[in-house]
C-alpha cells in the first residue's frame, strides 16, 4: 500500500510539472506576440523619386486603437494634374507577423478617403530579438496582397 501511494505521488508530480511547463510555454508565446504587437503602431513613410522630375511620398499611420490613415502624394512635373493626393483609412489588426487592413464602405469611404484597403495584407518586418549581430534591419511593412495594384509589393519604412 505504501508503494502504491509512492507511485501515485510520482505520477502526480510528473503531471504537475507537465502542466507547469505547458503554462510557461503558453505565457512566453503570449508575451512575445503582445510585445511584437506593441511595436507595430506608429508612422511609416516612403519617398521615391526626386523633386525635380517625379516625386512619390507614402505615409501610413497605424494607431494603437486599431485605426489607420494612409496618404499618397504624387508630384509629377510633366503630368496632368501635376500634384495628386490620395487618402485611405480604416482598421488594422495583427495576426502573427501579418497586418491585415480593412475599410468600411459606409464609414471610411468619402470624397477625400477613396482608397479601399479591404483584403490588403502586409508583413511586419523587424530585427529578431534573437539576432545578436550588428546588422541593422529597418522596421517596415511589406504589402504582399492588396486590391489596390500599386500598394501590392509596397515596402514602407517605420519612422524613428
Amino acid at each position: 500500500m505504501n508503494a502504491k501511494m509512492w507511485t501515485w505521488s510520482r505520477q502526480s508530480i510528473k503531471l504537475n510539472l507537465l502542466r507547469s511547463f505547458f503554462f510557461i510555454i503558453v505565457q512566453l508565446y503570449a508575451f512575445s506576440s503582445f510585445s511584437q504587437t506593441d511595436a507595430v503602431p506608429g508612422d511609416y513613410f516612403l519617398k521615391v523619386g526626386n523633386e525635380q522630375e517625379h516625386l512619390i511620398e507614402y505615409t501610413l499611420t497605424l494607431n494603437p486603437d486599431g485605426t489607420f490613415f494612409f496618404h499618397s502624394f504624387r508630384d509629377h512635373k510633366k503630368g496632368i494634374p501635376e500634384k495628386t493626393h490620395t487618402y485611405g483609412k480604416g482598421i488594422w489588426r495583427m495576426d502573427g507577423i501579418v497586418v491585415s487592413f480593412s475599410t468600411d464602405q459606409k464609414e471610411d469611404i468619402d470624397e477625400k478617403h477613396t482608397l479601399d484597403f479591404t483584403n490588403s495584407k502586409a508583413r511586419f518586418i523587424t530585427k529578431s530579438p534573437r539576432d545578436k549581430t550588428d546588422r541593422t534591419v529597418k522596421t517596415r511593412l511589406q504589402f504582399f496582397k492588396s486590391d489596390i495594384f500599386w500598394v501590392e509589393k509596397l515596402e514602407i519604412l517605420k519612422s524613428e
